[in-house]
């Protein structure tokens, strides 16, 4: 599955300049140092960051998406340096675990 294809199961993109990249996996967290250590190339990483450092650890993760839960919001100071370094970021209003569970079932 790609990430653009979560557009049509209810996920908002903020960003999407690489939207063909596929999903491997899921990966939930918000301690930073812990999703850089655990997470895997191409997972799909939910979070409820909304600062810049998620965009930062995106990238050193090589996540295929990061996606914004229970109806967090992003700058667009944050928004734009995602398009500027290829990170796609959708968000939902649904909760963490529900996501998750949302694109288990997709994958």
């Amino acid at each position: 599955m790609t990430v653009s294809s979560l557009q049509n199961h209810g996920f908002k993109p903020l960003a999407l300049p690489c939207g063909d990249r596929e999903i491997s996996g899921v990966y939930i967290g918000d301690l930073l140092s812990w999703v850089m250590s655990h997470a895997k190339p191409d997972n799909a990483w939910i979070t409820v960051m909304s600062n810049i450092n998620v965009i930062a650890v995106a990238s050193l993760v090589d996540v295929s998406c990061v996606i914004i839960a229970d109806e967090d919001v992003l700058t667009e100071d944050v928004i734009a340096v995602a398009k500027e370094k290829n990170i796609n970021i959708l968000s939902t209003t649904s909760p963490i675990y529900e996501t998750a569970v949302a694109i288990s079932e997709l994958l």
